[in-house]
């Protein structure tokens, strides 16, 4: 009776170590099934989709890959899943590449635009770019940037067109909006005052130079 016994117990305990073996190995099957679908999926997206989202989808790829390599471990010797999750890899690295061919063109054009020129000498070089994003702007660098902006539009005041002061009014604004942030988020009195003063002395140049731009550009119309 206690063999009886014994051996029941023994092909219970087998049944359920085959029964949890198959459920890890249904479980890494799926596991690497979604993966290959997710890759094949980013090829049917719109290439200007994936690499204006592509800090998402890369943030998204490490997840599934840290998944994938447990699924892997559970799988064992099957070579038809590794072969196809290597197909998979291979094939999200080409799109990656294709990705960062595409920002680093994309990055050759903006630079080389008149627009992008001016930004970069009011604020740094690819501190601004399309976007308009002042977010880097805070309390402690607030009045640099402010001081900066003004330097370059003084030194450079003579050589702006219409078009130019436009395009410096817009940058102008969208920093002011900025501050409005900081100083909320503790932008120094001192500071404070000194970026009004910058603020008045960038005002009447503004105004005064981009009067003189289009009147400049009037007279050689009629030239």
């Amino acid at each position: 009776m206690k063999t009886l016994k014994l051996s029941l117990g023994l092909a219970v305990l087998a049944l359920s170590v085959s029964a949890c073996k198959n459920e890890k190995q249904t479980a890494a099957e799926k596991e690497v099934e979604s993966y290959v679908m997710y890759v094949d999926s980013l090829e049917n997206v719109a290439g200007n989709e994936v690499e204006k989202n592509w800090e998402a989808i890369e943030a998204d790829y490490q997840t599934r890959m840290a998944n994938l390599d447990q699924s892997m471990a559970d799988l064992g010797e099957n070579g038809e899943a590794k072969a196809r999750v290597e197909a998979s890899r291979a094939k999200y690295e080409t799109i990656k590449t294709k990705i960062a061919a595409q920002k680093a063109a994309a990055l050759v054009e903006m630079a080389s635009s008149p627009q992008q020129k001016i930004r970069n000498t009011l604020f740094g070089e690819g501190r601004v770019g399309e976007d308009m994003n002042f977010s880097w702007v805070n309390k402690t660098n607030a009045l640099a940037v402010y001081q900066q902006f003004v330097d370059a539009v003084q030194k450079n005041k003579d050589s702006y067109s219409r078009e130019d002061w436009d395009e410096i009014k817009l940058m102008y604004e969208a920093l002011d909006s900025r501050k409005n942030t900081v100083e909320k988020e503790g932008l120094s009195s001192d500071d404070n005052r000194k970026i009004a003063g910058l603020k008045l002395k960038f005002a009447p140049m503004y105004t005064l130079n981009r009067m003189g731009a289009k009147s400049g550009e009037m007279q050689k119309a009629k030239q």
